[in-house]
């Protein structure tokens, strides 16, 4: 028993760290997000500006001409766009993810190479991304309106980033189509983590495909997908260069999203009201993450 609780002591001892070890890190963490943010949110209560040496506080009055303002419907439709972009994307990015995961992970030929091939765009940037779609998508000499054309589809040939019913959805379709072998990639890690004894059991029970999704695969990749969730929703509030890349928020304001507004705004000198923009966009990102992670945790507890 005395050797049972020196052994005790000794592991529990081997995996206590002395403070001094997270103070580099701390100090960088602090100076680097934490005192930004801090004064991010403090000068979003002011006016300050490229335009004036003095900065004043203002209260809420940057929160008043965002929400409440002659101009607060334009503001209000750059935040609908992000939340538009960010639910859609996560949507099909999450369930499309799944499917290729579950596809690749076991029951075709050549399983890694159809999974290199999938992952490929995810390690382009999303510039260069934006640039090869900007000449796909060109509506007189792009490659998808002249494969149309050529198989005698001419009538489906669109001005995809021009169009105002089209440019919004065609940035999420490339954003979609990037994203999605990184997403696929987490989900696969998730289903190979799997006990193959449960689907040895159900085969047993005489369990068919849907089934053992059902009752095994689900359940079991939960936490997977709580994590792509959060990611993709996190990624799709914060998005910039996908827009920015394809149509700069064109044509007009149409395909502006919270952050290019916010880019805007700071390029313009507007750093107070910029500053605020990026306080909202904050308080949505936490309060959506938060609601996600419990949302899911709750499913995955009554399972």
């Amino acid at each position: 028993m005395e050797y049972m609780k020196i052994m005790k002591n000794n592991s529990y001892q081997s995996k206590t760290y002395p403070f001094y070890f997270l103070v580099g890190a701390l100090v960088l963490y602090l100076m680097l997000f934490v005192i930004p943010g801090v004064m991010g949110i403090y000068y979003s209560f002011t006016d300050w500006n490229s335009y004036s040496d003095k900065i004043n506080f203002i209260g809420l009055q940057n929160f008043k001409t965002i929400f409440f303002s002659t101009t607060g419907d334009r503001y209000m439709f750059y935040i609908f766009n992000t939340l538009k972009f960010t639910v859609v994307t996560t949507i099909l990015k999450t369930a499309l993810a799944l499917m290729l995961a579950l596809l690749v992970n076991e029951g075709i030929k050549f399983k890694n190479l159809h999974r290199a091939i999938i992952f490929m765009p995810a390690i382009l940037s999303m510039l260069v991304t934006g640039l090869i779609f900007k000449s796909i998508l060109n509506p007189e000499t792009g490659l998808l309106n002249e494969f149309l054309k050529a198989i005698h589809l001419g009538g489906l040939a669109q001005q995809w980033l021009v169009d105002l019913k089209l440019a919004f959805g065609s940035i999420m379709a490339v954003d979609i189509w990037k994203g999605l072998g990184y997403i696929m990639t987490i989900m696969l890690s998730g289903l190979q983590s799997i006990d193959k004894s449960y689907y040895e059991a159900a085969d047993i029970d005489g369990g068919n495909y849907f089934k053992k999704f059902r009752y095994i695969t689900y359940p079991l990749m939960l936490p997977t997908i709580a994590v792509t969730l959060v990611l993709n929703l996190l990624y799709g509030l914060k998005v910039f260069d996908a827009v920015y890349v394809l149509t700069n928020g064109g044509p007009g304001d149409a395909t502006d999203v919270m952050y290019t507004v916010i880019f805007r705004q700071f390029s313009n000198g507007m750093y107070g009201l910029g500053t605020t923009m990026s306080t909202i966009l904050f308080v949505i990102m936490v309060f959506v993450g938060f609601f996600v992670i419990k949302l899911l945790n709750k499913e995955e507890v009554d399972m």
